[in-house]
């Protein structure tokens, strides 16, 4: 007789894992985690090609990276789930290295 296979509901990734509908939240986790990764790799971009060679480059990195640092730090704040906290810090963390680099390269100056 043939056993059905088991249901793997556990592995489907969620950032509710309380149970309740964080519509706004996941929002603004994810806005913060998007921003912060592209401040990250234009920051790299910026500090390893030569041909990019602009202040407006520089200054779009660091404004991405000081965006997602501080809608990011008001959205830990807010946070209601540990998946959401573990993606905001990640975010935030690629936001200040990436506003970092665009600073060091002319942003803002």
């Amino acid at each position: 007789m043939a056993h059905p296979l088991p249901s793997h509901h556990g592995l489907r990734p969620t950032l509710n894992s309380d149970g309740q509908s964080h519509k706004l939240l996941n929002a603004a986790t994810i806005i913060t985690l998007i921003l912060g990764l592209a401040s990250f790799i234009l920051g790299l971009v910026i500090r390893n090609d030569s041909a990019v060679n602009g202040i407006t480059w520089a200054a779009i990195t660091a404004v991405a990276g000081l965006v997602a640092m501080v809608g990011g730090l008001f959205t830990q704040m807010l946070s209601a789930t540990t998946e959401q906290r573990i993606l905001i810090v990640t975010g935030i963390i690629g936001g200040f290295i990436g506003c970092a680099l665009g600073l060091a390269h002319g942003g803002f100056g």
